[in-house]
């Protein structure tokens, strides 16, 4: 892809600091790019069409039943039902408030701000109908808006179901609901937009997102979903606290079974998430699709080796682990490297993770419940710089498209230029979400507190919470 030139990094500081005033966003006046009799015509294609659509729904599988049950696994008996619960609730609101605002915010012009964020020229899907059209990566090529609507939601849907992996089994749900909210609002579309906001091939110098400007690339949400939720997660953790009795009570998965059954859904469900990110059913989503293959399954192997080298054991959550960690490193690059070089990535991510989980962690001494900064924050951070590397045709990567020229050729600015791209948006990344999820998680607390009652915590939140328990014996 074409990109713009470098933006400097101190722009940030100054915008996180701002990042509850109501200009950001709220009184914004969406520039729309170019009048309408001056676009291309599109050519829709039913196969795109089908294929998008299909990718959508395998998304939502990712999310219920199969967070859900990942997650739901990983806890104590007594709090799988409110595991279920959260998961299910948050893609439910995240859908709402998506169609309400969050497209808009995050896919138009958004002015003065278009840097961080969009406008509301769209809000409440104003102007988007059956008519309108989404260019895909190919110059006149679309698919519906509508389609297009639908698949971005499922990734505003699960980002923040991610999160609550973190600090499961002593959050109030109240507190979930009104931060799932606020983070989605201040944190995840602009973030979406800072990435993925750009003029489409037939505009490609057009007003792009911040990110997308440094010319980084992130093909399905490295950055966007997996650091975002991993750095909200560990905030998360850190502010809620851990659990009571962590480190003398007896906390281990009550189901590895039903962990698995998550994993395996997630890694189903992933093929949509990375090759539906094409947003056309060619070669490039097969490549898409073959690395979501074989990174995993390589992240899988290196896990249960890294288990059996240092405990003499492979476990079942190990490999379960090393799935997700394998799917999250190659999430940014999917479309981007060869298979060789996503296997490579894939080898590298689950020591790297492993340290995470059973070193860095205990050494800190955080509780992070189901290891989401742990596995999708650095993992999503060795995703994005490794992308960075490996996109290069050199070591078999596809190259990144230069829309400037004529034949549209794949191009590499060399792997010292691009990794800085990388790690500019990683930095970015890290530091949106942090401060704002530091920021909002205090709010919450504020209005509604964060954390159940002891008496509340000890009980369970199936019963404390919910009225009801997801096992009867």
């Amino acid at each position: 892809m074409h990109f713009n030139k470098m933006s400097t990094i101190g722009r940030l500081g100054a915008t996180a600091a701002a990042l509850f005033a109501p200009a950001i966003a709220w009184a914004q006046t969406a520039v729309e790019p170019a009048a309408a009799a001056a676009a291309p015509a599109m050519t829709v294609d039913k196969g795109d069409t089908g294929w998008m659509m299909v990718s959508s729904i395998l998304v939502l599988l990712m999310i219920v039943p199969g967070l859900a049950l990942f997650y739901g696994g990983l806890v104590r008996t007594k709090n799988m039902l409110s595991v279920l619960m959260q998961v299910m609730m948050i893609a439910a609101v995240a859908m709402l408030v998506w169609v309400a605002y969050g497209y808009s915010l995050a896919f138009t012009d958004g002015g003065s701000m278009n840097s961080f964020v969009g406008g509301f020229s769209k809000m409440f899907l104003a102007g988007v109908d059956t008519t309108t059209l989404s260019e895909s990566f190919t110059k006149g090529a679309a698919i519906p808006e509508l389609v297009f609507v639908c698949f971005q939601m499922t990734f505003a849907a699960i980002t923040p179901a991610l999160i609550v992996g973190a600090f499961a089994e002593r959050i109030k749900f109240s507190a979930v609901i009104l931060f799932t909210i606020l983070w989605l609002t201040f944190v995840y579309f602009p973030m979406a937009h800072m990435v993925w906001f750009w003029g489409g091939p037939s505009a490609y110098d057009g007003p792009t997102g911040l990110i997308f400007g440094f010319g980084a690339i992130d093909f399905a949400g490295g950055t966007v979903v997996h650091i975002n939720a991993g750095i909200a997660g560990l905030v998360g953790a850190i502010m809620v606290g851990k659990r009571t009795g962590y480190g003398k009570d007896m906390m281990a998965p009550h189901s590895m079974t039903l962990t698995m059954v998550g994993a395996a859904l997630l890694w189903v469900g992933w093929f949509g998430f990375n090759a539906g990110s094409n947003l056309e059913a060619n070669a490039y989503a097969a490549l898409a699709m073959l690395n979501t293959f074989v990174a995993t399954a390589a992240a899988v192997v290196a896990w249960a080796l890294v288990e059996t080298l240092t405990r003499g054991k492979a476990s079942m959550l190990g490999a379960a682990s090393g799935a997700v960690a394998g799917l999250v490193v190659v999430t940014p690059a999917a479309g981007f490297v060869g298979p060789m070089g996503a296997i490579i990535m894939g080898l590298i991510v689950s020591p790297v993770c492993y340290f995470f989980v059973s070193t860095v962690k205990n050494k800190f001494g955080y509780d992070d419940t189901a290891d989401v900064f742990g596995v999708h924050g650095i993992g999503g951070i060795i995703g994005a710089i490794l992308t960075g590397v490996f996109v290069n045709p050199a070591l078999g990567g596809a190259g990144i498209v230069d829309y400037s020229t004529a034949d549209f050729a794949a191009s590499y600015a060399g792997t010292a230029t691009q990794v800085w791209a990388q790690f500019k948006g990683v930095i970015v990344t890290v530091l949106w979400s942090g401060i704002g999820s530091a920021i909002l998680y205090k709010i919450v607390d504020v209005i509604v507190g964060l954390r159940v009652p002891v008496e509340a915590e000890r009980e369970g939140l199936d019963l404390a919470s919910h009225g009801e328990a997801a096992y009867h014996s």
